[in-house]
């Protein structure tokens, strides 16, 4: 579907071992290049020059075609990878198509350990393929190959960054994002989530679901201990996160917290945090250093925009607690009007990612 978007009579062929793309329009490559090495379960891809094989000789003349000037003066080597019926095999063809391409192509040597360059060939019964250039891609699984899961999205490097890491795995990722400082706020988290969905994600349709804590907060303020706020603030997104991932059908839920980076994520408290819920919560980013975190966040396009949004769960702490203990958490708790989180759970949005960015659109309008 991602490629279709950009040439609508590209025609693909699934085989149990690979997939084959074919489009005339060479001036596309680039775009599909870009497309095809950011989505999740493509190991690698390559482009490759097909015909129809007739000798060895017609794949030698292919292949200078190919690498000849790269060939010249090196040390390469040929891999040939074979399926099908053939009256050699695929040693016989590399030591022909070698010895054949040194000669023609005034190469140095023939190496098969650590070539200066590889020539790839694939001779599949009557075709062969001459890869003419190899892309990694991202690797792990197909997106929606298993349960789908719930990230808690505040827009920062650290949600992103964990929000990522479960789009790349193949996890349909949805996302909750929880709402503490208004349309600007929410602006910036529905932007930086589209543009993860639409980079890493966007074979796959998932929601945004934006729920409206600010009453939540403010109750929080009133009514609990300083100390404890911290804690309780995610003890009450946890509680309304296991209702949309309900409604989501989501199987665990996704944060980007990792061990003491700030004071409510010692091992303590998130075990006092996670005792509120019996879903699963998933962590990616559980030992991760900071700098590793930014970095991963510059390499995926994230860092621009969680630079520019406050991180707002830090506001409420006024000397927070790092051992919280449960019997204090839940006594502060029970000042708390529950009815406060019900009506924010109540009024929580969801709309599809894809739509997203018209509701930017028309919040932008709303500032101006």
């Amino acid at each position: 579907q991602v490629l279709i978007e950009h040439d609508e009579d590209v025609v693909i062929t699934g085989n149990w071992d690979f997939i084959e793309v074919l489009s005339e329009k060479e001036h596309l490559r680039e775009e599909f290049s870009q497309r095809l090495a950011y989505i999740a379960g493509i190991a690698n891809f390559q482009y490759v020059r097909e015909f129809e094989f007739t000798t060895l000789e017609a794949i030698v003349d292919e292949a200078v075609v190919t690498y000849g000037e790269a060939l010249e003066n090196a040390v390469f080597a040929v891999r040939v990878k074979r399926v099908g019926q053939h009256d050699f095999t695929s040693v016989e063809a590399e030591r022909q198509i070698g010895g054949t391409l040194k000669a023609r192509c005034n190469a140095l040597a023939v190496r098969l350990k650590n070539p200066e360059v590889l020539v790839p060939i694939e001779i599949r019964d009557n075709r062969v393929w001459i890869v003419e250039q190899r892309i990694e891609g991202l690797g792990g699984y197909p997106i929606g190959s298993h349960d789908p899961v719930l990230s808690l999205i505040s827009g920062g490097y650290d949600s992103t960054v964990s929000t990522y890491m479960t789009m790349s795995r193949g996890l349909k990722t949805h996302f909750c994002f929880f709402n503490l400082g208004g349309d600007a706020h929410e602006i910036g988290v529905k932007q930086v989530s589209w543009y993860l969905w639409e980079k890493y994600g966007s074979n796959i349709g998932v929601k945004f679901v934006t729920v409206p804590f600010e009453d939540v907060v403010g109750e929080i303020l009133t009514k609990v201990d300083n100390s404890q706020m911290g804690v309780i603030l995610k003890r009450m997104m946890l509680r309304a996160a296991g209702k949309v991932m309900e409604d989501l059908g989501a199987k665990a839920l996704v944060t980007g917290e990792c061990v003491a980076q700030v004071s409510s994520q010692t091992l303590v408290n998130l075990k006092v945090i996670d005792d509120v819920t019996d879903e699963l919560v998933i962590r990616p980013l559980i030992t991760t250093n900071k700098q590793v975190i930014i970095d991963q966040a510059i390499e995926i396009g994230t860092a621009v925009f969680a630079a520019s949004i406050p991180e707002y769960c830090g506001v409420i702490s006024v000397k927070p607690t790092t051992r919280a203990k449960l019997p204090k958490i839940e006594h502060e708790e029970s000042k708390f009007d529950f009815a406060v989180l019900d009506a924010a759970i109540e009024n929580a949005k969801s709309v599809s990612i894809r739509t997203v960015m018209n509701d930017v659109e028309k919040q932008y309008q709303g500032e101006v």
